[in-house]
């Protein structure tokens, strides 16, 4: 009985499916889709923003929105500055 029970063990450890090897995750094609998707919204809304204050003469709000709009710009749309600026802030810590 001992025998037919590691034989049994032995079948359905052939028959079943070896784990696929672990493949690191790509997620370029999510950041591409991303950015095409938000850029055209992210422009379209700075320009309107902008041309509202414009309009109403607030120039100092104005000058602060596009000084803010080109650090979010160059933080999106930047390759690897997200990660530069992890690396750098956690060395300035002392974290490695």
């Amino acid at each position: 009985m001992a025998e037919s029970v590691i034989h049994v063990a032995q079948v359905l450890a052939l028959l079943s499916p070896s784990p696929a090897p672990a493949e690191e995750l790509n997620t370029q094609g999510l950041a591409d889709f991303l950015r095409g998707f938000f850029g055209p919204l992210f422009l379209v809304t700075v320009s309107v923003v902008a041309l509202f204050f414009l309009f109403t003469r607030e120039i100092t709000r104005f000058v602060q929105f596009l000084a803010i709009t080109i650090v979010i710009g160059v933080i999106f749309y930047v390759p690897n500055i997200i990660e530069t600026l992890a690396r750098g802030i956690a060395a300035a810590l002392g974290v490695t």
